[in-house]
């Protein structure tokens, strides 16, 4: 295991920020602003969670948030419970006010793609594209609190969309092109949009895919859609007759030039975002203009140290809490990429970093596994790239290893703030982050986040350090979601996140807190593994198998025996071909480097390890399969067809 001795934490640490860039971080800045030394960080971050009015009043204060905050910062709810309470409630603001701001002449997106920077597009130039598009969906209907949704590519026109329905006080929801129609209906169809926006193809590694038949099927079963913007040139399909169907030109097509902002309450709802829904229909979560904004502001500034001019970037789909992330951004007067395409093109490793480079990005953001696929093909992004505007790599979607600490700082740049950050759609934001003023501690998440009341806590519900446990919070956050979209929404919630642990949070992570405040996720509670009582992360296996040169993939679950458990491991090779040497070595490695209970008891090779449109294993599909039961929404896998293998996975030999 990649984890910290008691005692050894200098042979841990693999990087510590410079006095100088400590003294001009944003953190000292607003440990200044407040009166409250920002070392030691636990004084700081208990000041934000036992002072909270006055924590998430500063942030608005420091952030420069454009609107009214009114004179009350919180009202608590009636039982002093997370779930009722209302922050700013005299609030009103507009999310896209506060991300068309600065400087005109300032670049404030950079569009790219598979073929590179495509442009470079100053702010007055996108307040003045919003300006058309908000016409435009204004002569279609859109008011306040409508639905607008985008099946769109991450490209200026997607980001267009967003920022003139937010200008509305509209609501945004959107997804991926790349996902089949039932997928899309799954989660945009229970929110009822009024618009639908949409991309009728896209490119992905240089292949071309024409999306036009699911656009249609979408809009058919859409009986709330009264018009569909296409984002090609043509109008090359048909749609029903009550449908009105316009090109993305013919909706720009008016003389605006100045956006004009509705300012809404502080809970107005602004994002619906869904979580995979590989156990039934996607939930739609509804998150709030303020919270996001705030939320955002704080993770960007306190704890990513984004500055005025800095150009930031995640690699992500529209469908991903990502997203909304990265457009953010704006809000701090930094530029944004957006990037349409593949991360990794066939015989073509650089592009994310040609375009770094070219243009001077300050923070990268991208997963583990992109990062574990370029060390696999020994591609050295340092070695080939002058990175020398790169301040800060930031990572998440799966816990990021002690390995990989050590090849980002060898093989990417040796001065680099590298963060692995933990929270999730539910709050469209981090329970956990770095800062710029922490160093690096290999393996291990840097502190809990401003403003977040976190604690680990054992199956008694005790709080536990240097144990694994439960991740909770234990009291509200401006970013908590308002409810779920739909018919019992608000009993929905209730029983996904208050039910276990009676007033508080249970976010479904299994994570262990250092002596020294950092922390290591072991992965979803609910696919943990207890083969004889003992719990096992799925991650601390993935972690091990996955540094191995042959192994090009895995997958980890519970098979199921009387009674109990085992440890499974399916594993894709880069030869397709697997012998008792590499089996041998496998468990020999999974011994030394975990304990003998995490040694799996079967390994399978496979051909294909199933993923949802989001990029993340779903360990949960096999583990229903192998107990007899159905996957109950295929629609959200990326790869459906490959769960064929797994209904014999019990025929199949093992090793």
């Amino acid at each position: 295991m990649n984890e910290r001795q008691p005692g050894m934490i200098a042979a841990s640490i693999v990087w510590e920020p410079s006095e100088r860039r400590v003294s001009e971080s944003n953190i000292k800045k607003f440990s200044d602003q407040i009166g409250i030394p920002f070392e030691p960080y636990e004084n700081l971050h208990r000041w934000s969670i036992e002072q909270p009015e006055a924590f998430w009043s500063t942030v608005w204060d420091f952030a420069g948030i454009i609107g009214d905050k009114g004179e009350t910062i919180l009202l608590p709810a009636e039982d002093d419970g997370m779930l009722g309470a209302k922050w700013f409630p005299e609030a009103d603001i507009n999310l896209a006010e506060n991300l068309l701001r600065g400087n005109d002449s300032r670049i404030a997106v950079y569009e790219a793609n598979e073929h590179g920077v495509q442009k470079g597009v100053k702010m007055s130039e996108l307040r003045s594209m919003v300006a058309k598009a908000q016409e435009g969906l204004r002569k279609l209907g859109v008011e306040k609190g409508d639905r607008v949704a985008g099946i769109v590519k991450n490209d200026l026109q997607s980001l267009v969309s967003l920022l003139a329905t937010a200008s509305l006080g509209a609501v945004w929801s959107s997804c991926s092109p790349d996902f089949g129609g039932k997928g899309i209906i799954d989660r945009i169809g229970q929110v009822q949009p009024k618009v639908l926006i949409a991309a009728l193809e896209y490119e992905y590694n240089g292949k071309s895919f024409n999306v036009r038949e699911n656009i249609m099927a979408v809009s058919d079963e859409l009986e709330s859609v009264s018009a569909v913007v296409s984002l090609s040139e043509t109008t090359d399909f048909a749609l029903n007759s009550d449908v009105q169907l316009s090109t993305w030109c013919e909706l720009l097509a008016n003389d605006m030039e100045e956006p004009t902002f509705t300012r809404v309450p502080f809970n107005h709802p602004l994002y619906i975002l869904y979580t995979s829904g590989t156990t039934g229909l996607p939930k739609c979560i509804v998150h709030s203009v303020g919270g996001v904004l705030l939320q955002h502001v704080k993770e960007h500034q306190l704890h990513c140290d984004v500055k005025k001019d800095d150009i930031l970037s995640w690699y992500t789909s529209t469908s991903w809490m990502m997203y909304p992330w990265l457009v953010s951004g704006l809000a701090s007067e930094a530029s944004i990429v957006v990037y349409d395409g593949a991360p990794i093109l066939k015989n073509r490793n650089s592009i994310l970093w040609e375009i770094a480079e070219e243009i001077g990005i300050t923070h990268f953001g991208t997963s583990p596994k992109y990062l574990a696929t370029l060390e696999k093909c020994g591609y050295e992004p340092g070695e080939n790239h002058d990175l020398s505007a790169l301040k800060a790599l930031m990572t998440t979607g799966a816990p990021l290893i002690g390995e990989q600490y050590d090849w980002v700082y060898d093989k990417i740049k040796e001065d680099l703030l590298l963060e692995s950050v933990s929270g999730g759609t539910e709050i469209i934001g981090c329970f956990f982050m770095g800062t710029p003023i922490h160093p690096v501690i290999r393996g291990e998440i840097t502190c809990k986040a401003l403003g977040m009341a976190v604690e680990i806590l054992d199956d008694a519900g005790s709080s536990v350090i240097e144990e694994k446990g439960e991740l909770v919070c234990t009291q509200g956050f401006p970013s908590m979601p308002l409810t779920f979209w739909g018919e019992g929404g608000d009993d929905r919630y209730f029983n996904t996140y208050f039910s276990k642990n009676e007033g508080i949070w249970t976010h479904g992570d299994l994570v262990k807190e250092t002596r020294e405040g950092t922390f290591i996720i072991y992965g979803r509670t609910d696919t943990v593994l207890n083969p004889g009582g003992v719990r096992i992360g799925t991650s601390e296996i993935y972690r091990i198998v996955e540094q191995m040169p042959q192994i090009k993939d895995s997958l980890v679950f519970g098979y199921p025996i009387e009674n109990d458990e085992e440890v499974a491991l399916c594993i894709m090779t880069e030869n397709e071909g697997l012998d008792e040497e590499v089996v041998e070595e496998i468990r020999r490695n999974i011994r030394m480097k975990a304990s003998p209970r995490h040694v799996p008891r079967r390994i399978y090779l496979v051909n294909e390890i199933p993923y949802t449109n989001n990029g993340k294993k779903v360990e949960g599909a096999v583990r229903s399969i192998l107990h007899g039961q159905d996957v109950k929404n295929k629609a959200s896998l990326a790869n459906p067809g490959c769960l064929e293998e797994y209904l014999t996975l019990n025929k199949k030999n093992y090793f």
